[in-house]
């Protein structure tokens, strides 16, 4: 357990420095310290042994072995700072979302405003240990000023998931129509544009590639990348061909060859899995076993509880070929990801969690389960949702413990390099070296 003799919760860490600040010194001062917890950076290196990690402005300062340091605990308490004694236990950098959702299940009138019900959804985020999400799409205008927040290191709110976004998603049945869309999207200052080359199983009409490829080159010209929505292995070769900047799903209809392999290579664009919105195409169809969980059940929205549990809703997933077919495109899925991990394609961890059903913060742990099922290994799978999908957003600011990034971690109670279930064993979660608010302990 955390010795909370030292540690303040995040929302009095002000009571307890001192009340008047040090003289000005040319090096940063801590102003948090956590020690005697083994680290995993991100990097790619091996888990640390005991470290001292030390955290100054919402940032990493340093990260050193414990055997270095006398006495921490006692240094920092004549210093004023707070010190975490986590002996025993294992930090990570926070999780980042790629490709998730914030505010799209939010119901006009329904008594919360659409600014409060999203910063709610980042701080279930949080909880869960996801710090940062790529919000790919649906995004109503008022979430722009919170992704803003969210990156500053004054922000006012307590700590949430901090925020990318996309906007609204670009449509059209032309490349003029579609050019027209990128110009809205891009003058709200979008992070990404995102649009959808899919015609859900044949039932609807898929984007052309002469729109999409309009789209990319109007997105380049406002100096922003393409998200993509996809299925088909075709529609991938031709969508890395024309210059999309991310993969935001996997190819779901055959194994994919060494032609696509080569594309990802020729272009170093990102694989996003999201194994678990196939999940959510099927698992309605009666009641998941998941809702057994407690570590679904104890941080829940509970209107979408009672949303996917209406009888009707599961009568009609259960009578659509569609819940049969996305069945069997996890399974290809998996496969591909397995082909791509194996073939040293960067891939960046992703959920596309957030419509109804997709339990953000619990999904990232399924989505986690199901990559190991795949065949990927713990170190694999936390790659791919810190330093790997940090470098697929070109942030160089997230994603590791070194120093300079931004103080993003999650304290952990088993070592998630033995199983990356371990991930779940949350002590508490930090962002921009804040506790987030009601942390989860199981």
């Amino acid at each position: 357990m955390i010795a909370r003799r030292r540690w303040p919760r995040a929302a009095a860490l002000l009571a307890v420095l001192p009340a008047c600040a040090p003289a000005p010194s040319a090096d940063p001062v801590a102003d948090l310290v956590v020690y005697g917890a083994r680290v995993w950076d991100g990097t790619g290196s091996e888990l640390g042994e005991p470290a001292v990690v030390r955290v100054a402005a919402g940032r990493i300062l340093s990260v050193k072995p414990l055997s270095g340091d006398a006495d921490v605990a006692a240094a920092a308490e004549a210093a004023g700072v707070p010190a975490i004694d986590a002996t025993g236990q294992f930090i990570i950098p926070g999780l980042i979302n790629v490709h998730g959702h914030v505010g799209g299940t939010w119901i006009p009138g329904s008594g919360v405003d659409y600014p409060d019900y999203a910063v709610s959804e980042l701080a279930r985020y949080a909880r869960f240990g996801v710090t940062t999400v790529n919000s790919l799409g649906g995004d109503r205008e008022p979430v722009f000023a919170i992704r803003d927040a969210s990156w500053r290191a004054d922000a006012p709110n307590a700590p949430h998931a901090r925020l990318l976004v996309a906007g609204p998603v670009v449509t059209g049945a032309s490349p003029e129509e579609v050019t027209a869309g990128v110009d809205a999207a891009a003058a709200m200052g979008p992070d990404w544009i995102k649009i959808r080359v899919d015609d859900n199983l044949g039932t609807t009409t898929k984007m052309s590639p002469e729109s999409y490829g309009a789209v990319i080159a109007r997105a380049a010209e406002h100096g922003l990348r393409v998200a993509s929505h996809l299925f088909y292995h075709e529609d991938a070769k031709g969508l890395l061909r024309a210059g999309t900047g991310m993969v935001a799903h996997s190819i779901r209809d055959e194994p994919v060859d060494e032609e696509t392999i080569g594309l990802f290579h020729e272009t170093g664009v990102c694989y996003v899995p999201t194994l678990t919105r196939e999940v959510s195409t099927y698992a309605y169809g009666g009641r998941p076993e998941f809702f057994d969980d407690p570590f679904l059940m104890s941080d829940v929205d509970s209107a979408q509880v009672v949303t996917v549990s209406d009888p009707a809703r599961q009568e009609r997933i259960r009578a659509s070929g569609a819940a049969e077919a996305y069945g069997r495109a996890l399974e290809i899925a998996q496969s591909n990801l397995a082909l791509l991990a194996e073939a040293g394609v960067p891939i960046a961890f992703g959920t596309d969690s957030g419509p109804v059903g997709r339990f953000q913060g619990y999904f990232e742990h399924m989505e986690m389960t199901l990559m190991a099922e795949a065949g990927l290994l713990p170190e694999q799978i936390l790659r791919s949702a810190t330093g790997v999908a940090a470098d697929c957003l070109d942030r160089d600011d997230i994603g590791t413990l070194e120093p300079g990034r931004r103080a993003d971690f999650v304290l952990l109670r088993s070592n998630p390099m033995e199983d990356v279930a371990n991930v779940r064993s949350i002590e508490g979660v930090w962002v921009g070296g804040e506790m987030t608010d009601g942390s989860r302990r199981f």
